[in-house]
């Protein structure tokens, strides 16, 4: 890993900025690869006092870290989302894995999907109550079957075949905040806050996207929001960009988030930020959600309209910046 610069706190400032500083970089160095992480956009608040990161933050900035240290060694995008995702997943802070959110009966539903921009393959699941990590089940659906999603017991059943690691419900029941066991309980459920994504683009030209959820807390049994559909809150092209979404899923579905930002750069010529700014400005309702994504040519968007989103993006240039509310902090990696 390379030597860390001084770590500067930065204060508030317009969303749009996290992409323009990007496209500047690029003018001065070209990207050759580029990496963005979220934790969920349900995350408020900066640093702790005295400017020592929280758990949360620690962790954040420790699997960006992963998938940057990868991709600087030529790892594939593929590989490098679903070794971030699975970190998270095995953390227990995040609404993912682990740490998921129960439905209203009291049992566990986690989703997840990966996309490999190079051949549009996409693997996903949905409805897991056993499989210890989803987002690696997501991959075997996409690398060892013709289907794109496979759903509770016949997702399970295929991870019991594949050789997955199983686990006990009781696996999932990990201390969990007071604000997310009042979600569960809640007779107007929230969303847990919490999903994981990554985006990267590798030395190859290739883009991956990945998604991981427990879901939101107290919902109908069989529910299933935006993360494991294609298009709504996973999405990656390398002829465009890679996608992942955090927030209210439904309004992800609803506007065919991910795939939409796609189509604005294809089709009307937009950049990545220009893109994703219309969808979390424009589109989206204030509170909705955030986004991360990064595109064909390395440039990075990171917005939301929630009061914060847990955040960071690495790239080629040294680039690596991460924050949970509205400030970033950025370090330099020479």
């Amino acid at each position: 890993m390379g030597r860390i610069g001084l770590l500067v706190l930065l204060t508030a400032r317009p969303l749009l900025a996290e992409g323009i500083d990007a496209a500047s970089a690029a003018e001065a160095q070209p990207i050759t690869w580029a990496i963005a992480v979220h934790a969920g956009s349900g995350s408020g608040g900066g640093p702790a006092p005295g400017d020592v990161l929280t758990p949360r933050q620690k962790a954040l900035r420790e699997y960006l870290e992963i998938g940057r240290q990868m991709l600087a060694e030529g790892a594939n995008a593929v590989d490098v989302c679903e070794k971030v995702l699975r970190a998270f997943e095995d953390d227990g802070q995040f609404n993912a894995g682990k740490g998921a959110v129960t439905t209203a009966e009291g049992k566990h539903s986690l989703d997840a999907a990966i996309m490999d921009g190079s051949n549009l393959k996409l693997g996903a699941v949905a409805g897991l109550r056993t499989v210890k990590n989803p987002i690696v089940l997501a991959r075997a659906v996409m690398d060892k079957t013709k289907h794109v999603m496979l759903i509770r017991d016949g997702a399970e059943a295929f991870a019991q075949q594949t050789g997955l690691e199983i686990v006990p419900e009781t696996y999932f029941k990990s201390p969990q905040p007071e604000s997310r066991r009042a979600a569960a309980t809640s007779a107007a459920p929230k969303e847990g806050g919490d999903t994981v994504g990554c985006v990267c683009l590798d030395r190859q030209g290739n883009l991956a996207a990945a998604t991981s959820t427990g879901g939101i807390g107290g919902v109908m049994p069989g529910r299933v929001g935006d993360s494991p559909i294609c298009g709504a809150g996973t999405y990656a092209n390398n002829k465009t960009c890679a996608v992942s979404c955090t927030g209210t899923g439904e309004q992800f579905v609803r506007h065919n988030v991910a795939h939409t930002i796609s189509a604005l750069v294809e089709y009307k010529g937009m950049n990545v930020a220009e893109a994703a700014d219309a969808l979390v400005f424009q589109t989206l309702a204030k509170g909705d959600g955030g986004l991360i994504a990064v595109s064909r040519d390395g440039q990075i968007a990171m917005p939301f309209n929630t009061a914060g989103m847990a955040r960071g993006c690495a790239d080629s240039t040294g680039r690596f910046e991460f924050g949970t509310g509205a400030e970033t902090k950025k370090e330099t990696i020479k």
